[in-house]
Formats: C-alpha cells, structure tokens, sequence
C-alpha cells in the first residue's frame, strides 16, 4: 500500500540535515546559561541559531524569545496585556494605560482564540471580526472599530491589542497583515501576529509589515516539535508568561532547549534557501489535486481562497459524504489528511473557520483539508485522485441528503 502525507500544516517531518544537526547537538549537554568553555559553546550556538530566525523574518536577533512553541508565544502577549508591570514605566502608561480592547478574528488558532475568551473574562472587551466566504476579515468593520477607539475619551474602550494571523491553518487563506498593522498604529495599539503558517511559505519581513508581535514554530519547518519564537519589536510591552531565571534576558524563564534551538536555526536557514522553490512545488501539486478532482468529483466545494492563500494548502468539502468517514477511509489507503486543525481533532464541533466562512454543519462536517509539502510528489497527487473519488461514491451512495 502507498502511503501519501498531506497533512504538512499539522506537523513536518524533520529535513535530514535538520536531523544531523539535531542529533549532533544532543551530545552538547552543558547548560547554555553556564559561564565555562562547555556552556559558553552551548551559548555561542544557541544566539548563530537567533541569527538564522532572524534573517528569515528580518528582524534583529536581539528582538527573538526561544519558547516551547505556537501555543506559548500566543499566550505571552495575551498575558502581557493583562499584566499590570508592563505599564509601571511613564511610557508605557502613557500609550496604553487604561485600554480594555482587544480585537482579534472569529477564525483564529484556538490558543488565540481561548487567550481572547480569558482576557474577555478578566474584564476586556474582545471584538472578533467575521469573515467572508473565502475567509478574508471585514476590513471596514475594523476600521470603524478602530476609527471608534481613536473617537472615544474613555480610555477602557481604547484598543489596547490586535490579533490576526498572517495565514489560516486549515483554508490557508492570507490576511494583508501590513495593511491591518497600519490602521492598528494610527489608532495606537499593539498587532500582533500568528505567523505560524506563513513562516517558510511566504516571505514574511516583519520589518515591512510593522508588527509588534510575531508568533513561530518550529515543527512547521520541518524542525523538531517542543521550541518557537516570539517576535518583540524593541521598545513596546513583553510580560513573561513563566518566571524563574534569567534567560532571554528575563523574557522567558527555564534552561534552554539547546538542541532544539540549534535545529530550528537550521530549519530557518533552509526555509530562507528553499523559499522560492517551496512555493512552486508546493502550488502546483495543490493547484493540480484541485483541477482533477473537479473533473472527477461533481458537486465539490473548494472553501478559502486559492489565489491569497499559503501555496501548499486546500480544504475541500464534499456534500453528502461525512469528514470523519472521508478520513478513514482515506487513512485505510494509506492517505495521511486532516479534517481541520490538528488541535481540534478530538471535537466532533464543527470546523469554527468554516462555520465563520458561512459554510454550513453539513458542509463543514464534510471537509478535508490537504496541505502539501517539500517531500510531496505529483505521483501522491495521483494515488488520491484515484483513490478519493470511489471513497465519495461510495459515502454519498449511503446519504440521505440530496446531492445535484
């Protein structure tokens, strides 16, 4: 049986030299917070791999937390926000003292999205922004949120924060995050981004765009899973989420990952070399799964937009036939997909960035999402659109719905 992984936006093979490197490192035990020759190494290997990040996104090394992943860079800046010792210093307290608005999308990675609800609970007042069809946020509506917040005296309806991710994780759909930052500025919060589809897809330059707050990790370019980074532009508000020592220069305590952030300074510097090519590989094996299977497949629907989408990435939903069942079938011919984000794959609720799209229960409950990658080949492509297409047949010759 042949065995095809699409499943690239939940999680990424290591790339063999980020493998080399990785097992390499394993053998550099010193504590990189130690002061002789061993640790002094460990130190000196672990700031080459913050210039390697840093050159990816462009941004200084001085301005790249190491953290345990997505998920923990995402609470960060959350919980700064509702730190109070951030505004203990008159500048602070000037530029955000009193704001109690946060704005984010109703499209968000979950730990974004709980971060918000959390915050919403301790007394902040959290927009989430709809979306439309092809999972593009309502920008007037912003705007007019943020044309509010510059209008009002009150400074609790000031927003203090917004989040928006650069690309989503299961329609791939791409934000103008440069254009969103800009109206955030002129109104004088803080944006933050969730890059964690983006980086090593599209060129992301955080220097162009702006952004205060950048989220990475590592296990999305082909790096090994437990270490991200958060990107803080010099001068504007961090609170670190775990206390302890003095590492990161007191951002984020906890002795470091060495080998871990080795490997990923690898993996950014094979992301930077590889940009290019990534991408049209990567399009055109999304590009041709789409083509065959609307020939082959009637009444199919392709949910985000392909044309301001991450390249590797299509979710498609299939009327009359049930995610859950599409997938074992699937994964009985040896076709590793996804029904969503990883993260909610023990919830039978609907995908929340469907329903916000206007996909309805069926529709939504119906979906598969592939996401290609560098060690996808147009031979996987072909194994399942031979596949896929009986496995519909087969599912929809069981449904009581109608499908035309």
């Amino acid at each position: 049986m042949k065995l095809v992984y699409v499943d690239y936006n939940a999680t990424t093979p290591l790339d063999e030299q980020v493998k080399k490197v990785f097992i390499e490192a394993l053998e550099l035990y010193a504590n990189g917070s130690s002061m002789h020759e061993d640790g002094r190494l460990v130190a000196k290997k672990i700031e080459t791999a913050r210039s390697q990040l840093a050159h990816l996104i462009n941004c200084e090394p001085s301005e790249l937390v190491f953290t345990s992943g997505g998920s923990e860079s995402n609470n960060t800046v959350f919980q700064t926000m509702n730190a109070h010792n951030f505004l203990s210093t008159s500048k602070y307290q000037r530029l955000y003292g009193g704001r109690k608005r946060i704005i984010t999308t109703q499209i968000e990675h979950p730990c974004v999205l709980e971060s918000a609800r959390e915050l919403a609970q301790r007394g902040f007042t959290v927009e989430f922004l709809p979306v439309d069809s092809k999972g593009h946020i309502d920008v007037e509506r912003y705007k007019a949120l943020l044309e509010e917040s510059k209008q009002t005296d009150n400074p609790q309806q000031k927003v203090l924060l917004v989040s928006i991710m650069t690309a989503n994780n299961e329609i791939g759909t791409i934000q103008p995050i440069k254009e969103l930052c800009a109206y955030a500025h002129q109104a004088g919060a803080l944006f933050h981004t969730d890059a964690v589809q983006a980086v090593g897809k599209i060129p992301v330059n955080v220097k162009d765009w702006d952004v205060d707050y950048l989220t990475i990790s590592c296990h999305k370019i082909y790096g090994p899973k437990g270490v991200g980074a958060l990107f803080v532009k010099s001068g504007v508000p961090l609170s670190s989420l775990i206390k302890g020592g003095h590492q990161e220069h007191g951002a984020r305590a906890g002795t470091y990952n060495a080998p871990s952030i080795i490997a990923f300074g690898e993996a950014c510097k094979i992301a930077q070399e590889q940009l290019d090519s990534y991408y049209t590989h990567t399009k055109a094996l999304r590009d041709s799964l789409c083509e065959t299977l609307l020939k082959h497949i009637p009444n199919i629907r392709i949910n985000g937009d392909l044309e301001q989408g991450i390249p590797n990435t299509v979710d498609i939903s299939f009327p009359g036939a049930e995610g859950e069942a599409i997938l074992l079938h699937l994964d009985l011919c040896g076709i590793r997909a996804s029904t969503g984000s990883a993260c909610a794959s023990g919830s039978l609720e609907s995908s929340h960035v469907l329903v916000a799209t206007g996909v309805g229960p069926e529709l939504a409950h119906g979906s598969i999402r592939f996401s290609f990658g560098k060690y996808s080949t147009q031979a996987d492509v072909d194994y399942i659109c031979e596949v896929l297409p009986p496995i519909i047949s087969r599912l929809r010759s069981f449904s009581t719905l109608e499908v035309s």
